[in-house]
């Protein structure tokens, strides 16, 4: 992304070719070299709001989050628009990383959303309903997209069990970036944005746990994560709900649940035929009794769920090979 300045002034070529070279230089990951080109072209036109917009992006791909929010408060500073500047989101990034709450409240209500209570309201903002997402843990890593709650424009609770590799739990809270990369839809025509995590925002110490099933039906599956979730923890058969995929593939439209399909899905790269991680189907959409399952509970009551599950239904339930693996 380059931001280049349109309202007041045309921007030097000096500054041009500073930012040119400091948005290659953070794409190859120098962000010391960059700062030090953005800030050069922060000196030649710091009367331009992009100036400190593209300071305030550069923090935020370092996490520094006090030098984000004064770029961005700089940036927003010398905004010619009322509403929907970009600039407005950066800041609201950064003041939910450090729980400013106002200055959250206010960027939010800036860019043009709706936050029920006053801009000066010291607690964090809620009631803004914004409804479930995806969002990509690790997205510099090994990958895992999971579903979760909106918590506001910037925060999302993870509600999916994330495989143990994401080094993510169930119930965490992770801050996510603003604009998204990918989509999800379902059977039903309904869209989800896919946000990408930036940082780990608030823990879960809600362990996970791995453990191999014999659910002789679906329905025997689905008894074990309704029990969970009465319990108010969580259970996920990774063996259907798991889908590898190459990056391009998971960064465009992909439809979240393939499970009523005649055909294999033509962008899962996993093999089929091996439960978890390895691939979420079965040749000829035949129910595998075996299944890994990620269950999200305490080790107080996680070995009594699961004999409880099979109290319920003894001669088409049991499990073995629990393991904690985060």
């Amino acid at each position: 992304m380059r931001i280049f300045g349109k309202g007041r002034h045309r921007p030097s070529a000096s500054w041009r070719q500073a930012t040119d070279r400091a948005f290659t230089l953070i794409g190859d990951g120098r962000y010391e070299d960059a700062g030090a080109l953005l800030t050069r072209a922060a000196d030649l036109e710091p009367w331009l709001s992009e100036s400190w917009f593209n300071l305030a992006l550069l923090h935020k791909f370092r996490h520094d989050w006090e030098q984000a929010r004064t770029a961005g408060l700089r940036a927003v500073a010398l905004l010619d628009r009322e509403t929907g500047a970009p600039d407005w989101w950066n800041v609201g990034i950064a003041a939910t990383a450090l729980q400013d709450w106002p200055l959250a409240r206010r960027a939010w209500q800036a860019y043009g959303l709706r936050v029920p209570g006053g801009a000066t309201a010291a607690g964090e903002p809620t009631g803004m309903e914004l409804g479930s997402a995806a969002v990509r843990l690790s997205p510099e890593g090994e990958a895992e997209v999971v579903w979760g709650r909106r918590l506001d424009p910037a925060r999302i609770e993870v509600l999916s069990i994330p495989l143990p590799s994401s080094g993510r739990r169930w119930g965490e809270v992770v801050l996510h970036d603003g604009v998204p990369h990918g989509e999800r839809t379902t059977a039903a025509g309904h869209s989800f944005p896919v946000f990408d995590e930036i940082e780990l925002w608030a823990p879960s110490p809600v362990p996970t746990w791995v453990v191999l099933l014999e659910a002789a039906t679906e329905s025997d599956r689905d008894a074990l994560e309704r029990l969970a979730a009465d319990a108010g923890f969580a259970a996920e058969d990774w063996s259907s709900s798991v889908r590898l995929l190459c990056r391009m593939c998971s960064e465009s439209r992909m439809p979240s649940d393939e499970g009523d399909e005649e055909h294999l899905d033509p962008h899962d790269h996993s093999e089929p035929g091996h439960p978890g991680p390895l691939g979420h189907r079965t040749d000829g959409q035949l129910w595998v009794p075996e299944r890994e399952c990620g269950v999200a509970a305490p080790a107080s009551l996680v070995r009594g769920l699961l004999d409880g599950w099979v109290a319920d239904s003894p001669d088409s339930r049991d499990w073995r090979d629990l393991e904690e693996v985060c």
